[in-house]
């Protein structure tokens, strides 16, 4: 690493093309991670005496020790590139969206009878997916709507195939029934077209077709099918009515807002398909810095749009240069896209309604910090903590009777539990039941990590347990280097009730009682009991996986196949060991003898 940075002579070799920039600490760590029209121009710009930049961009550029860059073709590649580093790396400079790994969608399945579901992950053909929404919930209503109208079945095939009589959806109209014949196929293959139609924003397509089949029953003197008709028709009214929001027509959109407060951002996205509005959602980006509410819009919509499909329309609350960005979603779409940031009346409206739910979802957000920021702060007062502590993280062990031994470790950080940081140890050295081993070997696997430079360290580690614990912690910390580090145990206190738990200290002082309402307690309480959840959860997952492996794979003759056979017949292992040898020998492919084998290992 260059210790001795000169920009100069970095910037005077950069040529007037583009391409794509990182920002390189003394620890040779990339810092931020940017695109250019123009590598000379825009590389240069950070580093001359005249720039009006931020203080968070000076801070920035004062711990930069080199510059490296990789040209492109264009800026649509760069754009590519950009974003494909920003998600690889998370430098710590760059505005950073959690990154929603699969958005849900409706689905209508290709089958002879098709099924209207919701669906996450990949795409497979040759179902019809309708979407991407903002959130479970958006989908869920939709689904309720398109049950009330179009009546279309929403249960697995494991379901459908065994019936033998209607379900409670029926029953309330929810479902034509088509499981037991209530619907001939024709009239159901029907109405999956026309929720398709729906769904792709033509319901006055579909008004239409309802009506002339509506006529053309009645005419045939089928006055209770012309009424089902008239129903439909009537549902789909009533919904376009209170749900449809553009005067456009049946346009698909999505309303882009961004609004800074509190020193927090917020973007909401607003999605709109078919001229309904679906819903919209929330979000809180990591790296926001002071609020620049123009960059971190450009960041959302960079690495939103380039992983998820978009519409033909995105309207932005501030004006951005995207021509570049409109260029790569047209190409990847394969028709246009375009971006504007247009305020027609109507637009103005959308406009408005997004950067109003951003500012509600910032309000909820503060509320919910200055709470957190309210408990953290009174035990660090009640602990003689430091004011800059922030990061807690927690320990608890679980097993039966000494079966399937799992230490978790939780973590709390910035006002938050952060669940992408939770880690399980399945403990194999320790003996069975020996809680202190496996404590022991957990903390040693857990902050070696940290002393080998791979890990956060935390500004306080508690310990689910009393003075034994807390010991064997100790001195594990001390071996590693790590006794600076505050540790604390939390002992159940009389009858194990809630409020009369006792902090244990390494230092032998006496065990501190906190009184049940101090919101430090509150605080040590919200983390201790997600340790003791995850702890449990994850042991209960080892246990089922263990007993199924020990009770199954060890005996001869027994292989996956006729594993899942044996498991699948009984409905799992606890009706396999109730089985009796007769009934175990009707499984295809298990002999008399097998049979009288695997009685004999179950019991």
């Amino acid at each position: 690493m260059n210790l001795s940075f000169d920009p100069q002579s970095v910037v005077a070799h950069l040529p007037h093309l583009p391409g794509v920039y990182r920002m390189i600490d003394s620890a040779g760590q990339v810092i931020y991670v940017g695109k250019a029209l123009d590598l000379k121009k825009r590389v240069a710009s950070y580093f001359q005496k005249t720039a009006a930049l931020s203080p968070r961009v000076c801070l920035m550029v004062s711990q930069v020790r080199d510059v490296q860059t990789t040209v492109t073709r264009s800026e649509a590649e760069a754009l590519l590139l950009e974003n494909n580093l920003i998600k690889t790396l998370s430098p710590k400079y760059n505005i950073l969206f959690r990154d929603d790994k699969s958005y849900p969608y409706i689905v209508l399945t290709e089958e002879p009878i098709p099924r209207l579901g919701f669906h996450r992950g990949g795409l497979e053909k040759p179902h019809r997916y309708f979407g991407p929404f903002p959130g479970a919930g958006a989908v869920r209503e939709s689904l309720q709507l398109l049950q009330r109208v179009f009546r279309l079945r929403t249960c697995e095939d494991s379901v459908f195939r065994n019936r033998s009589r209607p379900c409670l959806l029926y029953q309330i109209r929810r479902c034509s029934g088509p499981c037991v014949g209530k619907v001939d196929e024709a009239r159901y293959r029907e109405d999956v077209r026309n929720a398709e139609l729906f769904l792709r924003g033509k319901d006055d397509q579909v008004v239409h077709r309802l009506v002339e089949r509506m006529e053309s029953a009645a005419a045939r003197m089928e006055y209770e099918a012309a009424a089902g008709y008239r129903d439909q028709i009537g549902a789909l009214r009533k919904v376009r009515e209170t749900q449809f929001v553009s005067r456009e027509g049946p346009l698909d959109a999505d309303v882009i807002a961004c609004v800074a407060e509190h020193g927090r951002v917020c973007v909401d996205w607003v999605m709109i398909r078919g001229g309904l509005h679906l819903g919209d959602k929330s979000y809180f980006p990591k790296n926001a810095g002071e609020g620049d509410v123009t960059v971190a819009l450009e960041a959302f919509l960079t690495q939103h749009y380039l992983t998820c499909s978009p519409p033909p329309l995105i309207v932005i609350g501030e004006s951005l240069a995207t021509a570049g960005l409109a260029q790569v979603l047209s190409e990847q779409a394969g028709r246009r896209v375009e971006i504007i940031h247009d305020r027609t009346p109507e637009r103005r409206a959308w406009l408005k309604m997004a950067e109003q739910n951003a500012r509600l979802a910032l309000g909820r957000r503060q509320a919910l910090l200055a709470g957190q920021e309210g408990l953290l702060q009174a035990l660090a007062e009640v602990l003689q903590l430091p004011d800059s502590t922030a990061r807690i993280e927690c320990f608890d062990v679980s097993h039966t009777g000494g079966e399937a031994t799992v230490a978790a470790c939780v973590v709390y950080d910035g006002g938050a539990m952060r669940n992408g940081e939770y880690r399980r140890y399945n403990i194999g050295a320790a003996g069975a039941g020996d809680d202190y081993g496996a404590l022991r070997e957990a903390f040693t696997r857990r902050y070696g990590k940290i002393v080998a430079e791979e890990g956060k360290r935390p500004d306080l580690i508690l310990v689910d347990g009393g003075r034994g614990q807390v010991s064997v912690a100790e001195k594990v910390l001390a071996d590693l280097g790590l006794a600076d580090i505050p540790l604390l145990g939390v002992a159940k206190g009389e009858s194990r009730k809630p409020g009369l738990e006792q902090l244990v200290f390494p230092d032998r002082r006496e065990p501190l009682r906190l009184p049940p309402e101090h919101p430090g307690l509150h605080l040590i309480q919200q983390i201790r009991d997600e340790a003791h959840r995850f702890a449990v959860q994850g042991h209960r997952a080892r246990r089922g996986k263990t007993r199924n492996r020990s009770l199954l794979e060890d005996i001869p003759g027994i292989g996956p196949q006729r594993r899942r056979k044996l498991l699948a017949r009984f409905g799992g292992l606890k009706g396999l060991v109730s089985a009796s040898q007769d009934e175990l020998a009707k499984v295809e492919g298990v002999s008399r003898a097998l049979a009288e084998k695997i009685y004999q290992a179950l019991h």
